[in-house]
């Protein structure tokens, strides 16, 4: 009976009786009769949990299919995770040092199952960066791995503005849709930058367009749109040729740190922010701040995040976005401040990425056959986990994001006195 083994050898790891019910490869189950099922299909499970202990030897068991959690009983994946997190909150769970003996059972146990020996590869869909962090080689490659996977890939999951960042939800009615969400969210965006026809817009990290897009259609701005991914550029091309906007909407292959001109009315960046890594967040602030004109708005759309991983946590830094850093909210505004920008609003939108996620999880499930067919398997279990879990951070307030309105000094603003937002 490997399940029981592997039960009695894991309690002392959750402070007490395994809250889950373990199916081991051998068809043995043991652990907890009401909790969800955890499958470990094969011994490869285990000797990753033992070479990463954790978070991220658990998911790249779960990415390759070593382990499952199947629906049953009305268990899923979120309602199992969120079982696992209160477990952990309610004993006092924060990966304290175990006891010697509890670490030497455990490798006993696990030789007695044949599951010690050399762990496998890292998985093929787990990212491999080589370089200085956050040199301009190095972050193309990081955003080459998460938005690269192909344009057809990500029109599956959004919506067709292509928006992938958090939506603003006005309505609770059910014709109410993600697409409609995200365009109220662009929307206020454009709004809060005071667009109108004939002002200029620098998009910084501009992804597929939708806010470079929706600038130029619906209020008439003139918009330079820079990024670093090859896909989403020819992806926005496309869209300008279609829709007849060559005249008002310019996007560049760029980097941030090449962008040398300025006198831009208003500059937007929508959730590009936690990718330029904390040593070079004063010169990401700098870039912002000299584009705009003095008197122009700045609008910084951004994730937070409190406690001990900035990066989002060893799954989210080596599966989906390697290098991202995010930070308190506080801090963040007082990076733009000592940038010299004056910070004049700052507008919480946690609880509309929880509904935000939802949608992209509907839209996951439904197009799931064709998700598969395009990047395999293992990449849609990725795409499975991070949404899930991004949801449930949201959620339970582990992360935030925020939309930070600013004004350049030196000249008078038009901020209006009485927000319409």
């Amino acid at each position: 009976m490997i399940a029981q083994r592997l039960v009695t050898a894991l309690e002392p790891f959750v402070g007490g009786d395994l809250p889950v019910r373990l199916r081991a490869w051998d068809g043995s189950e043991a652990g907890s009769a009401e909790g969800p099922v955890v499958e470990l299909r094969s011994p490869n499970a285990v000797r990753r949990m033992l070479r990463h202990p954790g978070e991220l030897g658990a998911a790249q068991a779960y990415v390759t299919g070593e382990l499952d959690v199947p629906e049953a009983d009305g268990w899923d994946l979120g309602r199992a995770l969120t079982h696992a997190f209160a477990v952990a909150r309610d004993r006092g769970l924060s990966g304290g040092r175990l006891s010697a003996g509890a670490v030497v059972q455990a490798i006993r146990t696990a030789s007695s199952v044949g599951a010690l020996g050399r762990p496998p590869a890292a998985p093929a869909s787990q990212a491999r960066l080589r370089g200085r962090r956050h040199s301009l080689l190095r972050d193309r490659r990081a955003i080459s791995h998460h938005y690269d996977l192909s344009n057809e890939f990500y029109a599956l999951l959004l919506d067709p503005s292509m928006a992938y960042s958090c939506a603003y939800w006005t309505s609770a009615e059910p014709a109410y849709t993600l697409a409609d969400a995200q365009a109220d969210k662009l929307d206020l965006v454009c709004r809060k930058l005071g667009l109108e026809p004939g002002l200029t817009l620098l998009d910084v990290g501009c992804g597929w367009g939708s806010l470079s897009l929706h600038a130029a259609e619906h209020f008439g701005a003139r918009v330079t749109g820079i990024t670093i991914a090859e896909e989403q550029k020819a992806f926005i091309d496309a869209r300008i040729r279609e829709r007849g906007l060559e005249h008002l909407v310019e996007i560049r292959l760029q980097d941030y740190r090449e962008v040398d001109e300025g006198g831009y009315d208003a500059v937007g960046s929508i959730e590009m922010g936690e990718h330029v890594g904390e040593a070079n967040y004063p010169t990401y602030v700098d870039v912002l701040r000299s584009a705009v004109c003095p008197g122009g708005r700045v609008l910084v759309q951004q994730m937070s995040r409190t406690g001990p991983h900035p990066g989002g946590g060893p799954f989210i830094e080596s599966f989906i976005a390697p290098d991202m850093h995010m930070r308190p909210v506080g801090e963040t505004v007082a990076y733009l401040e000592q940038g010299g920008l004056e910070v004049r609003d700052v507008h919480g939108l946690r609880e509309h990425y929880v509904r935000t996620v939802q949608g992209w999880l509907e839209r996951f499930e439904t197009n799931l056959d064709e998700l598969t067919a395009l990047v395999g398997e293992e990449v849609v279990r990725v795409w499975r986990l991070y949404l899930v879990g991004g949801q449930l951070a949201f959620r339970d307030g582990r992360m935030g994001v925020d939309q930070i309105l600013c004004a350049r000094p030196g000249s008078a603003h038009s901020m209006p006195p009485v927000r319409g937002w």
